[in-house]
Parts: C-alpha cells; structure tokens; sequence
C-alpha cells in the first residue's frame, strides 16, 4: 500500500436512510454526489501529502490559482459494481491510475502514484458504500482529479497542486436509456491535433468540445463524431468516447476501431471490448476509418452496426449519421446483436455475474 497516510473524518451530519433511498431513485448521471470526498495536496520539493476523506464540500482557490489561467487540470471516470453475491467492486482502477499519470506528465503536473489513487478510491467507496446503488444498470461514478492551485500569474507548470476524489451515484449516461444515437459529423471543428493533448484527460479538451457539441445538437443529433486534423477525413471519436465499426454479422464479423495516433484518448472500455470480442470469437482490427469509407460500407451491406464505448455509457449503438452532406442509417436505426452482446459480457463481469478471467475486478468490500 501506499507510504501516504489517509486521515478520516465522517461527516457530522449524515443523510438518513429513509432519504439516502429516496435520492437513489430515479437516477440520472452526475447530479447527485455522496457524503464524503478526498483530498490531497502537492507541494514542490514536499510531494503529496495532507491525504483526507473528509464531508464533502465547497473548495476555495485564489483568483490568481494557476488552474484559471492556464489550465493545468486533468480528471478521470471509472465505477464501482454492488456485486451479485455482495460486495462492491472497481473496474480496472489500475488503468484509470496509469492514464492519470500520463495526463498529468503532458500538462507538466506531478504523478499520482498508482497505489495512492486506487486506495483513494477505495477509502471513500468504504466510507460511502451505502451509496453504492444496487439496481441493473446503476454504479457508482468515481471522478478524480488534479488542479493546478498555486497563485502565480507566469506561465510555467505550478508548483502546487490539489488531487480531489468525489463520486455519483449514476444511472443511464444518455437520459434516454440505452437507444441509438444520432451523429452529426463536425467538418468546422477538430477535437485534436497531432501533437496536442488528444490522448490526455485535460479540461481543456472537452471544453473546446462544447461549440461543435451544440452544433451538433442544433442539427437534431444527440452526439457530434470528430474527425481527424489534418486531412478531416479519418474518423477518430464520437464526443468523449471511441467508436467500433462492424463489419459482416455472425462469428465471422470483424470489429474495426480507428487505431490511436496520439490524437485519440486510449479508451479502458475500447481496451476492454478488444479483448472480449476476441474473447467470443471475433477478429479485431486497429485501422483507419474515412467519412466515405463508413457511408460506401453502409450502403453496400459490409458494415452492419457502429457502436461507441466509454467508461459512463458503455456502449452506445450509432443509429443514424448526419452531415451538411447527407445522412444515413444504420443497422435500421436499431441496436445491432453484437453490440448488444459485448455489453452484457462487459457488464456481467463488471458486476460479478461472470468470472473475471483478465484481472479486471478490484474487490472493495
């Protein structure tokens, strides 16, 4: 375990049962949050230090914080699973730890040792595990992060910093359940470039995100798809999550997904799916996707489903696509067998209905 020592303090005033279960109903994704969260400091030539769970809480920063001004600040998602036989459980914290490091390498910040993070996690699902929602479908959404807070106004990496751990109890991530969406394909806007912070969890990503989102929407699509900087016409992602394109049906079909070229986020779902559709018998592929690669395959029969895949939805099925050239549909608009078959094998696992063969449950409690 780590070399860092957690203080604990419960939180003073704790919700009742009565209304803890009723705030359990009904869940959406990312408004409700637990009773405690972590915290712990970095300061240059210190180190990490001052690691609390503590009641959850406002923070106070000084306007000249450096998060403001610069935007060194990276943040993660995974889940914890109630557990069929009991129990609360992660998923791959571990990989969550390591991607963390590696945003925080990009933007300059300090690393957050792999143990440090999965026992921080840890520490608040014990603290919390009453919140942990036990109905198909629901977990609990544990969001770390790193800010830059020391008040310095020169452009340089700060020298101190705030890890924050919170969690959300969270239902279905698209409010409408697990359906199709529709996409519109962004020909105005890039998510990354080469050479850019693509591959990293940073702020600055998803903000940069929000003008092509909102165009999307205003074109009647739920999720805006992005393509690649240069020649704009790889497909790399939809919003924040990466994209597998089926082709044939059956045992025979093989799954594509567009291959990382440092300007995709290396996805722990993507990751995942890789492994278990070779797991049931499919071929995977890593390649490059055009714009005209998907229509002329849609058209011709040769790929039959698209799905997108990410910690918070699992896996979305792609029913339509929309562009300023056209649209199309996909799989009828319906969800196609085998994204719905590699959801239920992820999920199985995720909540301990299905042996874990690769190493991927961490059991909490």
């Amino acid at each position: 375990m780590s070399a860092l020592s957690f203080s604990i303090t419960p939180n003073p005033n704790p919700v009742s049962p009565e209304t803890r279960e009723e705030r359990l109903k009904n869940l959406g994704f990312g408004r409700l949050f637990t009773e405690h969260m972590v915290q712990i400091r970095y300061v240059e030539g210190v180190g990490w230090h001052d690691a609390r769970v503590e009641p959850y809480q406002s923070i106070s920063l000084d306007p000249a914080a450096s998060v403001f001004h610069y935007g060194q600040a990276i943040f993660e998602g995974f889940k914890a699973f109630s557990q069929e036989g009991g129990g609360v459980a992660t998923f791959r914290p571990d990989a969550n730890a390591r991607r963390f490091q590696s945003s925080a390498e990009r933007l300059a910040m300090p690393s957050l040792p792999e143990d440090v993070f999965v026992q921080a996690a840890d520490l608040l699902i014990q603290q919390d595990q009453h919140w942990v929602p036990r109905r198909d479908g629901e977990s609990l959404y544990l969001r770390p992060l790193m800010i830059a807070t020391e008040a310095a106004l020169g452009v340089r990496p700060a020298r101190e910093y705030l890890f924050l751990l919170i969690a959300s109890p969270s239902g279905a991530y698209f409010p409408k359940g697990v359906r199709p969406v529709s996409v519109w394909i962004s020909k105005n806007y890039v998510r990354a470039a080469p050479g850019g912070t693509g591959d990293t969890k940073c702020a600055g990503n998803y903000a940069a995100s929000l003008v092509a989102q909102r165009q999307a929407n205003l074109a009647g699509c739920d999720q805006v798809v992005w393509l690649d900087a240069v020649k704009r016409t790889d497909v790399e992602e939809m919003g924040g999550m990466n994209l597998f394109f089926v082709y044939g049906s059956g045992k025979s079909a093989r799954l594509v997904t567009p291959r990382l070229t440092g300007s995709l986020l290396p996805g722990i779902t993507r990751d995942s799916l890789l492994t278990l559709a070779a797991d049931l018998g499919y071929a995977t592929e890593e390649g490059t996707i055009t714009v005209d690669d998907w229509r002329r395959g849609v058209d011709r029969g040769e790929i039959t489903e698209v799905f997108a895949c990410g910690t918070a939805a699992v896996i979305t099925p792609v029913g339509e696509v929309k562009s300023d050239s056209g649209s199309f549909l996909i799989h009828g608009g319906e969800t196609g067998p085998i994204a719905a078959e590699l959801r239920q094998r992820l999920l199985d696992i995720q909540y301990g209905r299905r042996p874990d063969e690769h190493g991927w449950v961490h059991r909490v409690i």
